[in-house]
C-alpha cells in the first residue's frame, strides 16, 4: 500500500531544463568552447557533475568539477531569478498527498544550492517535505538506485510503499531498480523513452488517480 511519495525535481516539480542548458553552454563559451543545447541531453537526470562533465567529456574540455559547477550555478541563479515557477499540477498535487496522510521527500540528482534555488524560486517551503535528498548525499547518481533508497530510509518508508515521480530514462531506472513504483511525466523524454515506468501524464495536472491509490 502506498505510504510515500519521493519527488524528482527538474521536470516533476519545476522547469529548470532550459536555463541550466543555458547555463552549461554559457559556462563552456567562458571557457573559450562553442558547445550546442542538445549535447547536454544524454546526461538530463543524472545530475550537474554529470551533466556538465559528459559535455566536457565529449569535446575534451578541461574540466574542474567544483569549480565549474559552482559557476554554473551561480550563472544558473541569475537567470532564473523571477522566472521559475512550478510545473501545473504540483501544489494541487502535494495537497493530495497530504489529504491522504502520505510522507513526501524530494530526491534530486542537483546539487544542494540549486534545489534549494529551484524551491525558493517556486514557492515551495522546504517544510513540506519530509526530506530533501540531493545529489551531494549519495555517492552514486541516478540511474542507480541509491537516492531512492536513501530519501524512503529518512522517512521510515520501505521502498515497495513508495512512489517515485520522475521525468528521466535514468530516473525512472533508478526507481524501479530501487523497487519502487514510478509515476513518469513526459515533460523531458518521450512516453516510450521511459518504458518501465508504472503510469504516464504529462503533468501532475494529469497524474491518474491510480497512481494514488494503491
Amino acid at each position: 500500500m502506498i505510504k510515500a511519495v519521493l519527488f524528482d525535481m527538474d521536470g516533476v516539480l519545476v522547469d529548470s531544463e532550459k536555463f541550466i542548458n543555458q547555463a552549461g553552454v554559457e559556462l563552456f563559451r567562458e571557457k573559450g568552447y562553442d558547445v550546442k543545447p542538445e549535447d547536454f541531453t544524454p546526461f538530463t537526470g543524472m545530475g550537474e557533475n554529470r551533466y556538465l562533465g559528459g559535455v566536457a567529456e565529449k569535446y575534451n574540455i578541461p574540466f574542474d568539477v567544483k569549480k565549474d559547477k559552482a559557476r554554473a550555478y551561480q550563472i544558473y541563479g541569475e537567470l532564473v531569478k523571477g522566472k521559475l515557477e512550478a510545473l501545473d499540477g504540483v501544489h494541487e498535487f502535494i495537497d493530495k498527498c497530504k489529504k491522504k496522510n502520505l510522507r513526501m521527500a524530494v530526491a534530486t540528482s542537483a546539487d544542494e544550492v540549486k534545489m534549494k534555488i529551484n524551491l525558493r524560486e517556486t514557492g515551495l517551503k522546504e517544510d513540506a517535505f519530509d526530506a530533501l535528498v540531493n545529489g551531494l548525499d549519495v555517492e552514486n547518481r541516478k540511474p542507480d538506485p541509491e537516492i531512492y533508497l536513501k530519501a524512503a530510509k529518512m522517512i521510515g518508508v520501505d521502498p515497495s510503499s513508495c512512489l517515485v515521480v520522475e521525468d528521466a530514462v535514468s530516473g525512472v531506472k533508478a526507481a524501479k531498480a530501487a523497487g519502487c513504483n514510478c509515476l513518469a511525466l513526459t515533460t523531458s523524454f518521450s512516453k516510450n523513452e521511459l518504458d518501465g515506468a508504472d503510469w504516464f501524464a504529462e503533468t501532475l495536472a494529469s497524474a491518474p488517480d491510480e497512481c494514488l491509490n494503491w
